[in-house]
């Protein structure tokens, strides 16, 4: 790498060096090393620039290939030469022809100012996007990464941030120089920035190791490419089971918050529940599961924030999730509990509209397994993109027996319809008794105990049983990161 003295300075920072971190992420002896060679070899057999500041190979992430790349900031900053282009280029080649998954590390300064730039050559950006949708891509940031090396976060499937991290499209000094800014990177970039008001990045860790951990935790869920199913696992919390604790969680009043994490941990394989992006748009949790030992994918909304209502970010967190869902053959479980999409100035202004329809254009387009439950309440728009609609290709349609269901809540909507007493007392009633009216047209399949909702969704995902042992076709993952 750069030397004792710089890697012992790295490490002294409360990082992890470039190879520490593919020795932990891969098995133990598994890793291979390619491209070590790449950064100018002289006569007495040294590196000029080592692995051109890229440590890069191939390995088994619990028994299963994958490749990964590390940049290494103590070489030259982790910037990115020529001969390091060619390297990620190198590894998108091979994860999209070998069908692996493929894991970037970033700590790094972007281009390098002495690149030559000449000639035509792919570059890694574009390998990124012909292997979304092929193999799952991980990203994960341990430190500053700028420029050119940071668009690997938004192209990923998966992205998380460690305390010490920060990305940018350009750094402080860049940014002073550009529009006359003052700004740390970890204003500019931070993971208060990016995790919690931008959503490029996923999930915040600790620190290195917690990050690395939670990378192979996430490729659990998945199979190795779109061309196979996830496995099932066999043992453990994987039967049937009463949720006798459900009732105390979700009151029938509808204006009662409760916390939809603390349901669905009741509800998924014991120690199984990974919450995607628990920061960004928190109105609506989306989270890999596993269900009867069935990697699954869920999206719920969360009363305990804004009643469960809809926003822009909450949207757009579920696009990209349903994307990636559906890209490698994870039933979609939709828990609905929501009055709605958000109104207000401030939603019209942020494209809430628009972020809902692409979000219903996604679960419409899934052509996964797909199982909803509609749980207290679920209002116009704020249901259709919940996958409450007839012939959205439902395995399974449920609905817990005090359920409110209608345009808009008839206490909101009343006013402006200018409704009477009698009209709007009637309406009331219907809303009320939503659940067996609709159930009465089929369009609900039936109405369950609360008790009995993992059962009935188990046993939905043994109806799609079939359907999830054909072959399978890849498909791209539409747009990037929220």
């Amino acid at each position: 790498m750069g030397g004792s003295e710089k890697v012992q300075r790295h490490r002294n920072s409360g990082k992890q060096d470039a190879r520490q971190r593919l020795t932990q992420l891969f098995d133990a002896g598994t890793f291979v090393e390619l491209g070590a060679f790449v950064g100018g070899v002289g006569a007495d057999g040294n590196a000029s620039v080592p692995a051109d500041a890229l440590v890069a190979g191939f390995g088994e992430i619990d028994g299963r290939p994958a490749l990964a790349a590390a940049e290494d900031f103590t070489v030259l900053g982790g910037s990115i030469g020529d001969g390091a282009a060619d390297k990620r280029y190198r590894l998108t080649q091979l994860a999209s022809q070998e069908r692996v998954p493929l894991i970037f590390m970033l700590e790094g300064a972007g281009h390098r100012l002495t690149n030559s730039h000449a000639g035509r050559r792919p570059n890694d950006l574009q390998g990124l996007a012909d292997l979304s949708g092929q193999v799952p891509i991980v990203c994960l940031v341990m430190g500053a990464a700028a420029g050119h090396g940071a668009l690997t976060a938004p192209m990923s499937d998966f992205v998380v941030m460690t305390e010490a991290a920060s990305m940018f499209a350009a750094g402080p000094p860049l940014v002073k120089a550009a529009t006359g800014e003052i700004v740390t990177k970890e204003q500019l970039g931070g993971p208060q920035v990016h995790v919690a008001v931008s959503g490029v990045a996923h999930n915040l860790c600790v620190d290195d190791e917690a990050a690395i951990d939670l990378a192979r935790k996430y490729l659990s869920y998945f199979p190795l490419n779109a061309w196979e199913r996830p496995a099932k696992k066999t043992h453990g919390d994987v039967e049937e089971r009463s949720l006798d604790a459900i009732l105390d969680l979700i009151s029938p009043n509808s204006r009662r918050p409760y916390r939809m994490r603390k349901v669905l941990e009741l509800l998924v394989d014991e120690g199984s529940l990974l919450e995607i992006q628990p920061k960004f748009g928190a109105s609506v949790v989306v989270a890999l599961a596993r269900l009867g030992g069935h990697s699954v994918a869920i999206i719920a909304n969360d009363p305990s924030v804004m009643a469960g209502t809809i926003d822009a970010d909450g949207a757009d967190k579920a696009t990209h999730f349903m994307d990636v869902a559906g890209a490698f053959h994870l039933p979609v479980i939709f828990l609905a509990d929501n009055p709605g999409v958000m109104g207000g100035t401030r939603a019209e202004q942020s494209g809430a509209l628009r972020h809902a329809a692409r979000m219903f254009v996604a679960q419409r387009r899934l052509k996964v397994p797909k199982l909803h439950v509609t749980l207290r309440k679920a209002f116009g728009f704020g249901s259709s993109i919940m996958a409450m609609n007839p012939f959205d290709g439902q395995t399974l349609s449920l609905a817990f027996p005090a359920v409110t269901l209608g345009s808009s809540p008839v206490a909101s909507g009343a006013d402006s319809a200018k409704l009477d007493e009698a009209t709007r007392a009637r309406i009331e009633a219907e809303q009320v008794g939503g659940s067996y009216q609709i159930a009465d047209r089929m369009v609900y399949d039936d109405i369950i105990d609360p008790r009995d909702l993992r059962n009935a969704l188990m046993r939905g995902l043994k109806l799609s049983a079939g359907r999830q042992s054909g072959v399978c076709e890849p498909r791209l993952v539409s747009g990037i990161t929220p």
